[in-house]
Protein backbone atom coordinates (compact mmCIF):
# COMPACT_ATOMS: atom_id res chain seq x y z
CA UNK A 1 0.00 0.00 0.00
CA UNK A 2 3.13 2.02 0.79
CA UNK A 3 4.27 2.31 -2.59
CA UNK A 4 1.08 3.25 -4.84
CA UNK A 5 0.50 5.75 -2.34
CA UNK A 6 3.91 7.43 -2.59
CA UNK A 7 3.57 7.80 -6.00
CA UNK A 8 0.26 8.92 -6.09
CA UNK A 9 2.21 11.79 -3.77
CA UNK A 10 5.10 11.84 -6.09
CA UNK A 11 2.58 12.66 -9.08
CA UNK A 12 1.12 15.17 -7.74
CA UNK A 13 4.21 17.17 -6.55
CA UNK A 14 5.03 16.58 -10.17
CA UNK A 15 1.57 18.11 -11.03
CA UNK A 16 2.40 21.05 -8.51
CA UNK A 17 5.94 21.67 -9.92
CA UNK A 18 4.92 22.37 -13.37
CA UNK A 19 2.16 24.46 -12.57
CA UNK A 20 4.41 26.69 -10.96
CA UNK A 21 7.11 26.31 -13.74
CA UNK A 22 4.58 26.35 -16.08
CA UNK A 23 7.16 28.16 -18.95
CA UNK A 24 9.78 26.45 -21.16
CA UNK A 25 12.93 28.23 -21.90
CA UNK A 26 13.51 27.21 -25.37
CA UNK A 27 17.28 25.73 -26.42
CA UNK A 28 17.60 27.88 -29.53
CA UNK A 29 17.02 31.01 -27.59
CA UNK A 30 19.70 31.16 -25.17
CA UNK A 31 21.88 29.75 -28.24
CA UNK A 32 20.53 33.58 -30.57
CA UNK A 33 21.02 35.77 -28.01
CA UNK A 34 24.30 34.53 -26.86
CA UNK A 35 25.66 34.79 -30.10
CA UNK A 36 24.21 37.56 -31.06
CA UNK A 37 26.05 39.56 -27.84
CA UNK A 38 29.21 38.03 -27.91
CA UNK A 39 29.28 39.36 -31.37
CA UNK A 40 28.67 42.52 -30.60
CA UNK A 41 31.15 42.49 -27.68
CA UNK A 42 33.91 41.27 -29.76
CA UNK A 43 33.00 43.25 -32.89
CA UNK A 44 33.30 46.48 -30.63
CA UNK A 45 37.33 46.82 -32.00
CA UNK A 46 36.02 46.88 -35.33
CA UNK A 47 32.80 48.30 -35.67
CA UNK A 48 32.38 52.12 -35.88
CA UNK A 49 35.59 53.18 -34.07
CA UNK A 50 36.85 56.32 -33.38
CA UNK A 51 39.43 56.42 -36.53
CA UNK A 52 36.27 55.11 -38.67
CA UNK A 53 33.93 57.85 -37.54
CA UNK A 54 35.68 60.90 -35.61
CA UNK A 55 32.43 62.41 -34.93
CA UNK A 56 30.56 61.53 -31.84
CA UNK A 57 27.34 61.91 -32.60
CA UNK A 58 27.59 60.07 -35.90
CA UNK A 59 29.39 57.15 -34.07
CA UNK A 60 26.62 56.83 -30.84
CA UNK A 61 24.03 56.73 -33.64
CA UNK A 62 25.69 54.20 -35.88
CA UNK A 63 25.84 52.34 -33.07
CA UNK A 64 22.40 52.83 -31.79
CA UNK A 65 21.44 51.15 -34.99
CA UNK A 66 23.57 48.84 -35.51
CA UNK A 67 22.41 47.62 -31.95
CA UNK A 68 18.71 48.02 -32.75
CA UNK A 69 19.18 45.83 -35.95
CA UNK A 70 21.13 43.13 -34.15
CA UNK A 71 18.83 42.63 -30.76
CA UNK A 72 15.76 43.65 -32.85
CA UNK A 73 16.52 40.81 -35.66
CA UNK A 74 17.65 38.12 -32.59
CA UNK A 75 14.29 39.16 -30.90
CA UNK A 76 12.03 38.18 -33.98
CA UNK A 77 14.08 35.06 -35.10
CA UNK A 78 13.45 34.06 -31.45
CA UNK A 79 10.10 34.70 -31.20
CA UNK A 80 9.22 33.15 -34.85
CA UNK A 81 11.36 29.86 -33.89
CA UNK A 82 9.81 29.44 -30.18
CA UNK A 83 6.44 29.94 -32.25
CA UNK A 84 6.93 27.33 -34.64
CA UNK A 85 8.15 24.67 -31.59
CA UNK A 86 4.85 25.44 -29.82
CA UNK A 87 2.93 24.84 -32.55
CA UNK A 88 4.74 21.50 -33.40
CA UNK A 89 4.18 20.60 -29.73
CA UNK A 90 0.52 21.43 -29.85
CA UNK A 91 1.27 24.24 -27.25
CA UNK A 92 0.09 28.15 -26.78
CA UNK A 93 1.13 31.06 -25.44
CA UNK A 94 0.27 31.43 -21.75
CA UNK A 95 -0.08 34.95 -20.46
CA UNK A 96 3.15 34.89 -18.40
CA UNK A 97 5.29 33.60 -21.25
CA UNK A 98 4.25 36.97 -22.97
CA UNK A 99 5.33 38.90 -20.32
CA UNK A 100 8.33 37.64 -19.82
CA UNK A 101 9.14 37.59 -23.03
CA UNK A 102 8.40 41.72 -23.42
CA UNK A 103 10.55 41.95 -19.76
CA UNK A 104 13.56 40.27 -21.81
CA UNK A 105 13.11 43.09 -24.90
CA UNK A 106 12.48 45.68 -22.49
CA UNK A 107 15.76 45.14 -20.35
CA UNK A 108 17.39 44.93 -24.12
CA UNK A 109 16.59 48.10 -24.98
CA UNK A 110 17.29 49.87 -21.49
CA UNK A 111 21.26 48.10 -22.32
CA UNK A 112 20.89 49.74 -26.02
CA UNK A 113 19.77 53.19 -24.37
CA UNK A 114 22.40 53.40 -21.99
CA UNK A 115 25.04 52.19 -24.41
CA UNK A 116 23.71 55.33 -26.52
CA UNK A 117 23.68 57.35 -23.28
CA UNK A 118 27.45 56.69 -22.46
CA UNK A 119 28.58 58.42 -25.96
CA UNK A 120 27.41 61.42 -24.68
CA UNK A 121 27.43 61.34 -20.46
CA UNK A 122 30.39 58.94 -19.92
CA UNK A 123 30.64 56.19 -17.86
CA UNK A 124 31.08 53.22 -20.90
CA UNK A 125 34.00 51.82 -18.49
CA UNK A 126 30.53 50.02 -16.69
CA UNK A 127 28.99 48.69 -20.44
CA UNK A 128 30.15 45.21 -19.45
CA UNK A 129 28.76 45.33 -15.65
CA UNK A 130 25.33 46.71 -17.22
CA UNK A 131 24.75 44.43 -20.04
CA UNK A 132 25.83 41.16 -17.36
CA UNK A 133 23.23 42.49 -15.27
CA UNK A 134 20.62 43.04 -17.74
CA UNK A 135 20.87 39.53 -19.09
CA UNK A 136 21.20 38.13 -15.60
CA UNK A 137 17.95 40.07 -14.54
CA UNK A 138 15.94 38.29 -17.54
CA UNK A 139 17.63 34.64 -16.98
CA UNK A 140 16.39 34.85 -13.52
CA UNK A 141 13.20 36.52 -13.87
CA UNK A 142 12.64 33.59 -16.52
CA UNK A 143 13.90 30.99 -14.01
CA UNK A 144 11.46 31.82 -12.02
CA UNK A 145 8.49 30.47 -13.88
CA UNK A 146 10.32 27.78 -15.93
CA UNK A 147 14.04 26.28 -15.11
CA UNK A 148 15.79 26.10 -11.77
CA UNK A 149 18.65 26.13 -13.28
CA UNK A 150 18.32 29.18 -15.16
CA UNK A 151 17.76 31.28 -11.42
CA UNK A 152 21.38 29.70 -10.88
CA UNK A 153 22.85 31.03 -13.35
CA UNK A 154 21.11 34.36 -13.79
CA UNK A 155 21.98 35.02 -10.13
CA UNK A 156 26.30 34.04 -11.19
CA UNK A 157 25.57 36.38 -14.17
CA UNK A 158 24.39 39.32 -11.64
CA UNK A 159 27.24 38.85 -9.46
CA UNK A 160 30.20 37.99 -11.97
CA UNK A 161 28.83 41.58 -13.40
CA UNK A 162 28.72 43.32 -10.04
CA UNK A 163 32.51 41.48 -8.81
CA UNK A 164 33.89 42.94 -12.08
CA UNK A 165 32.92 46.47 -10.92
CA UNK A 166 33.91 46.56 -7.83
CA UNK A 167 37.38 45.03 -8.60
CA UNK A 168 37.97 47.75 -10.99
CA UNK A 169 38.98 45.02 -13.37
CA UNK A 170 40.09 46.61 -17.18
CA UNK A 171 37.83 46.79 -19.57
CA UNK A 172 39.30 44.75 -21.74
CA UNK A 173 39.37 42.20 -18.81
CA UNK A 174 35.65 42.86 -18.35
CA UNK A 175 34.94 42.65 -22.04
CA UNK A 176 36.46 39.02 -22.73
CA UNK A 177 34.56 38.03 -19.58
CA UNK A 178 31.02 39.69 -21.25
CA UNK A 179 31.64 37.91 -24.75
CA UNK A 180 32.15 34.37 -23.08
CA UNK A 181 29.55 34.54 -20.57
CA UNK A 182 27.07 35.56 -23.70
CA UNK A 183 28.77 33.21 -26.58
CA UNK A 184 29.89 30.19 -24.34
CA UNK A 185 27.92 30.78 -21.08
CA UNK A 186 24.41 30.79 -22.58
CA UNK A 187 24.74 27.78 -24.84
CA UNK A 188 26.49 25.87 -22.40
CA UNK A 189 23.19 26.46 -20.33
CA UNK A 190 21.14 25.33 -23.49
CA UNK A 191 22.36 21.80 -22.57
CA UNK A 192 21.49 21.74 -19.05
CA UNK A 193 17.90 22.51 -19.55
CA UNK A 194 15.72 19.69 -18.03
CA UNK A 195 12.36 20.88 -18.65
CA UNK A 196 11.66 22.18 -14.88
CA UNK A 197 12.59 18.76 -13.33
CA UNK A 198 12.92 18.96 -9.54
CA UNK A 199 16.92 18.35 -8.72
CA UNK A 200 18.60 18.06 -5.82
CA UNK A 201 20.84 21.13 -4.05
CA UNK A 202 24.00 18.94 -4.27
CA UNK A 203 23.54 18.42 -8.57
CA UNK A 204 22.48 22.23 -8.92
CA UNK A 205 25.18 23.74 -7.08
CA UNK A 206 28.29 21.21 -9.54
CA UNK A 207 25.98 22.56 -12.53
CA UNK A 208 26.40 26.15 -11.35
CA UNK A 209 29.93 25.63 -10.22
CA UNK A 210 31.15 23.92 -13.64
CA UNK A 211 28.96 26.83 -15.69
CA UNK A 212 31.12 29.36 -13.55
CA UNK A 213 34.67 27.63 -13.95
CA UNK A 214 33.95 27.63 -17.56
CA UNK A 215 32.46 31.51 -18.53
CA UNK A 216 35.46 32.70 -16.17
CA UNK A 217 37.83 30.44 -16.98
CA UNK A 218 37.80 30.35 -20.72
CA UNK A 219 38.04 34.49 -20.98
CA UNK A 220 40.56 34.82 -18.68
CA UNK A 221 43.28 32.43 -19.75
CA UNK A 222 42.34 33.31 -23.48
CA UNK A 223 42.97 37.60 -22.47
CA UNK A 224 46.73 36.44 -20.80
CA UNK A 225 47.44 34.58 -24.38
CA UNK A 226 46.56 37.76 -26.28
CA UNK A 227 48.33 39.81 -23.69
CA UNK A 228 51.27 37.58 -23.31
CA UNK A 229 53.20 39.08 -26.46
CA UNK A 230 55.44 41.37 -24.72
CA UNK A 231 57.39 44.51 -26.43
CA UNK A 232 60.69 43.24 -28.23
CA UNK A 233 63.38 43.72 -25.85
CA UNK A 234 65.06 46.51 -28.39
CA UNK A 235 67.63 49.01 -26.94
CA UNK A 236 65.70 52.07 -25.29
CA UNK A 237 66.37 55.26 -27.55
CA UNK A 238 66.74 58.77 -25.58
CA UNK A 239 64.05 61.12 -26.95
CA UNK A 240 67.13 63.48 -27.92
CA UNK A 241 68.41 60.76 -29.90
CA UNK A 242 65.31 60.26 -31.72
CA UNK A 243 64.31 61.62 -34.76
CA UNK A 244 61.09 60.96 -37.10
CA UNK A 245 61.41 59.68 -40.24
CA UNK A 246 65.31 58.15 -39.58
CA UNK A 247 64.40 55.47 -37.66
CA UNK A 248 64.12 51.58 -39.37
CA UNK A 249 60.51 50.65 -39.47
CA UNK A 250 59.19 48.49 -37.11
CA UNK A 251 59.14 48.75 -33.06
CA UNK A 252 61.17 51.26 -31.35
CA UNK A 253 61.16 51.94 -27.63
CA UNK A 254 61.56 55.36 -26.87
CA UNK A 255 62.34 57.21 -23.63
CA UNK A 256 60.78 60.56 -22.44
CA UNK A 257 63.19 61.74 -19.61
CA UNK A 258 61.60 63.25 -16.65
CA UNK A 259 60.77 66.90 -17.19
CA UNK A 260 59.80 67.02 -20.68
CA UNK A 261 56.71 68.64 -21.60
CA UNK A 262 53.75 67.31 -22.90
CA UNK A 263 51.18 69.33 -23.73
CA UNK A 264 47.73 68.43 -23.85
CA UNK A 265 45.71 70.18 -26.93
CA UNK A 266 41.92 70.59 -25.60
CA UNK A 267 39.45 71.78 -28.23
CA UNK A 268 37.02 73.84 -26.91
CA UNK A 269 33.81 73.77 -28.54
CA UNK A 270 30.24 74.43 -28.10
CA UNK A 271 27.87 77.66 -27.69
CA UNK A 272 29.17 78.88 -24.09
CA UNK A 273 32.19 79.73 -24.88
CA UNK A 274 34.79 81.39 -28.16
CA UNK A 275 35.85 77.45 -30.17
CA UNK A 276 39.56 77.17 -29.36
CA UNK A 277 41.22 74.32 -31.58
CA UNK A 278 44.69 75.36 -30.06
CA UNK A 279 43.92 75.91 -26.48
CA UNK A 280 46.81 73.95 -24.85
CA UNK A 281 47.15 71.96 -20.85
CA UNK A 282 50.77 72.26 -20.32
CA UNK A 283 51.87 69.45 -18.30
CA UNK A 284 55.47 68.44 -17.77
CA UNK A 285 56.49 64.64 -16.66
CA UNK A 286 57.63 64.17 -13.05
CA UNK A 287 59.31 60.44 -13.97
CA UNK A 288 60.87 59.27 -17.13
CA UNK A 289 58.33 56.84 -19.24
CA UNK A 290 58.99 54.36 -22.28
CA UNK A 291 56.89 54.48 -24.79
CA UNK A 292 56.40 52.11 -27.41
CA UNK A 293 56.53 52.75 -31.54
CA UNK A 294 55.95 50.82 -33.89
CA UNK A 295 56.83 52.47 -37.95
CA UNK A 296 57.04 56.01 -35.85
CA UNK A 297 53.10 55.96 -34.03
CA UNK A 298 52.26 55.34 -30.65
CA UNK A 299 51.13 51.73 -30.11
CA UNK A 300 49.55 52.41 -26.46
CA UNK A 301 51.64 50.00 -24.55
CA UNK A 302 54.05 52.10 -21.70
CA UNK A 303 56.09 51.51 -18.98
CA UNK A 304 58.45 52.98 -16.21
CA UNK A 305 61.71 52.38 -16.28
CA UNK A 306 62.38 49.11 -14.66
CA UNK A 307 58.45 48.00 -14.29
CA UNK A 308 56.19 45.84 -16.87
CA UNK A 309 54.62 47.07 -19.77
CA UNK A 310 51.13 48.03 -19.37
CA UNK A 311 48.99 48.87 -21.90
CA UNK A 312 46.79 52.52 -22.20
CA UNK A 313 43.20 50.78 -22.98
CA UNK A 314 43.62 48.07 -20.31
CA UNK A 315 43.85 50.99 -17.77
CA UNK A 316 41.74 53.91 -16.09
CA UNK A 317 44.65 56.55 -15.61
CA UNK A 318 42.39 59.76 -15.98
CA UNK A 319 40.09 61.09 -13.58
CA UNK A 320 38.23 64.29 -12.94
CA UNK A 321 37.05 64.00 -9.53
CA UNK A 322 35.52 67.55 -9.24
CA UNK A 323 34.55 71.12 -11.33
CA UNK A 324 33.40 74.28 -10.03
CA UNK A 325 33.15 77.39 -10.99
CA UNK A 326 33.56 80.68 -8.71
CA UNK A 327 34.40 84.31 -8.70
CA UNK A 328 37.66 85.71 -7.67
CA UNK A 329 37.49 89.72 -6.93
CA UNK A 330 40.16 90.16 -9.28
CA UNK A 331 40.27 87.64 -12.09
CA UNK A 332 36.77 88.18 -12.46
CA UNK A 333 35.52 83.86 -13.31
CA UNK A 334 36.96 81.27 -12.89
CA UNK A 335 36.91 77.96 -13.46
CA UNK A 336 38.74 75.18 -11.57
CA UNK A 337 39.03 71.23 -11.57
CA UNK A 338 40.84 68.58 -11.24
CA UNK A 339 43.16 66.31 -13.09
CA UNK A 340 44.16 62.64 -11.44
CA UNK A 341 46.92 60.90 -13.47
CA UNK A 342 47.94 57.22 -12.31
CA UNK A 343 50.04 55.72 -14.22
CA UNK A 344 49.52 52.56 -11.60
CA UNK A 345 47.11 50.32 -13.33
CA UNK A 346 47.16 46.86 -14.70
CA UNK A 347 50.57 45.31 -16.09
CA UNK A 348 50.70 42.89 -19.11
CA UNK A 349 52.99 40.24 -17.90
Amino acid sequence: MADPIARQLDSIQSMLTRGQRNLRMERHSLILWGLAGAGLFMASDLLFTAEQIPDTNARAVAWLLLLAAVLGGTGFADWHLTRRVKAARDETWSFIHRQVVKLLWLLMAVGTLFTFATFFYGGAYMLCTVWLVLIGLALYVHGLFSEEVLEWAGGIVIAIGVAGLVARLPFETMKWIAAAVFGIGLPLLSLLLDHGRARPFALRLGQAAGWTVVVLAVPLVAHRLAAASLPPEVPVTPLADYRPGTTPAGEVILRLPAGQPVPVKVAVSGDLFRPMPDAVLPLTLDRPVDVLLRDGAPTGDLRLPGEPWQLARETRWISIPWIRARLDPTAGPVVESALVVDFHGHPRN
